[in-house]
């Protein structure tokens, strides 16, 4: 990878009780040097450059040790059975049963006269929490959690909520199979992205994409509360779904469709974090192909962010073909308040895929960012309009990234891997989001995979 000699920080894949890194202040004894020149250099672990600190990790590969497949019937006639959208696993359940969902419902993209009309084959679908177990290389659902509010929703006339768009001024215009007319707005409509649970309160919180939102459901699927950007404005807030408008305002320049993507919780139930899929349009879009994502923490306690970091996707320059844009982050799952893991993406699948990692994300040297770049003030742009070399400049640290799994040497065949769930530390699973099916109606097949991988290591 480098032709020069290189510093490596060794995680170990020894059995040890849990996870160790080797820095070369503590370890002097044990820094190892590897020399290129210009020769192929084979190794069992992955490799991992972090530029600011000019240290390379490896990391010894996993195992895959299981597929699984869904098999249930079609929702419609060319509409597949979702989920996938998310993954969790909560404490104290068995190894094999998970919590997951499907996104907002089927939906699609129509070109109408020049102009890409989205549409809602399904406009009454409710998004909904399954409870799933993994057997005989079958994710079984065992339990179905629609999603409601604690009164009556105008769209469906019952509690019963919908995953259409919640506002006319922000979102994009909700029509009907045909491209052809439109039908309504939901303002308690979710755009399913990310789940995670709370064992302080026994509650869930779900990363919504829409506005975005962070939105806390009761284990019966009740909507409890919402949190939203400052300046959202009162439409939203109703006594069926408090909103509260604690996030940024700065995300209220969210791009659509690539919103609030992933939430996760430490196992104290004390902190929450959640990531934004793609770069705020902050100033507007010309910042679409940013590297810097946004990665908020949240005080569970007081329900108000305590820290910001900025988050650097892969240089698309690396890859073939690859736009900057096309480059997201999927999923997140939180080891503890200082440790992440990050599902970063490509949009391609199969042979054409390129990225499909799994990073391990230490936030303990990165720097916190709340409030700081959210518009020119500080830096004369904002953190979307900054360079990696003018954030190093500005001595702004983002967090070191690890790889712990590359699916595409796996040969994952989907492109959207959004769910990504640690079981004891050292089990890992992932699933995709087949999206109903929308762009393949006659295949046979579901097209839902989830792939469990052994780590050997134990991360905690």
């Amino acid at each position: 990878m480098f032709n020069k000699k290189r510093l490596i920080t060794a995680l170990t894949a020894l059995s040890l009780g849990s996870m160790s890194v080797l820095t070369t202040s503590a370890f002097a004894a044990q820094i190892q040097y590897i020399t290129s020149s210009g020769q192929n250099t084979t190794t069992s672990a992955y490799e991992s450059w972090d530029a600011a600190q000019s240290s390379l990790t490896l990391t010894s590969k996993p195992t895959l040790t299981g597929k699984y497949n869904l098999n249930q019937p079609d929702l419609a006639p060319g509409i597949k059975f979702g989920i996938g959208s998310s993954l969790t696993h909560i404490p104290g359940d068995a190894d094999n049963i998970f919590y997951t969902t499907a996104d907002r419902g089927p939906n699609g993209e129509v070109d109408v006269n020049g102009t890409t009309r989205r549409t809602f084959p399904m406009p009454n679908y409710t998004p909904t929490i399954y409870k799933i177990e993994l057997s005989q290389g079958q994710i079984k659902v065992l339990q179905t959690i629609p999603l409601k509010i604690k009164g009556t929703d105008a769209v469906t006339g019952t509690s019963l909520i919908t995953g259409l768009p919640n506002l006319k001024s922000r979102d994009e215009i909700p029509y009907d199979k045909a491209a052809a007319n439109v039908i309504s707005y939901d303002i308690y409509g979710l755009d399913v992205e990310g789940l995670a649970y709370n064992p302080k309160d026994d509650t869930f919180w779900i990363s919504d994409e829409y506005g975005p939102y962070l939105v806390q459901v009761s284990r019966d699927g009740t909507l409890l509360q919402r949190l939203a950007p400052k300046g959202i404005g009162t439409e939203l807030n109703t006594s069926a779904l408090p909103l509260k408008e604690n996030l940024p305002a700065s995300y209220l320049n969210r791009r659509q469709n690539r919103g609030a993507e992933a939430v996760g919780i430490t196992p104290d139930g004390k902190w929450l974090f959640t990531a934004m899929q793609s770069p705020l349009r902050n100033p507007d879009k010309s910042t679409d192909n940013s590297r810097a994502l946004r990665i908020l923490k949240i005080d569970l306690a007081t329900l108000q962010p305590v820290a910001e970091y900025v988050y650097l996707t892969e240089d698309a320059k690396s890859y073939k073909d690859l736009k900057q844009s096309d480059i997201v982050i999927s999923d997140l799952n939180v080891i503890n308040e200082n440790m992440l893991l990050i599902d970063e993406r490509d949009k391609n699948a199969g042979d054409k895929a390129q990225l499909k990692k799994i990073y391990l994300t230490d936030l303990s040297k990165a720097t916190n960012i709340l409030g700081q770049y959210d518009d020119t003030s500080k830096a004369g742009k904002t953190l979307e309009q900054l360079s990696p070399a003018e954030l190093s400049k500005a001595g702004v640290t983002s967090p070191q990234k690890t790889t712990i799994l590359d699916a595409v040497e796996f040969k994952y065949p989907n492109e959207k891997i959004e769910g990504i769930s640690l079981v004891n530390g050292h089990t890992l699973v992932i699933v995709n989001d087949n999206d109903f099916g929308v762009d393949r109606p006659d295949s046979k097949e579901n097209g839902t995979d989830l792939w469990t991988f052994e780590l050997p290591y134990t991360l905690k």
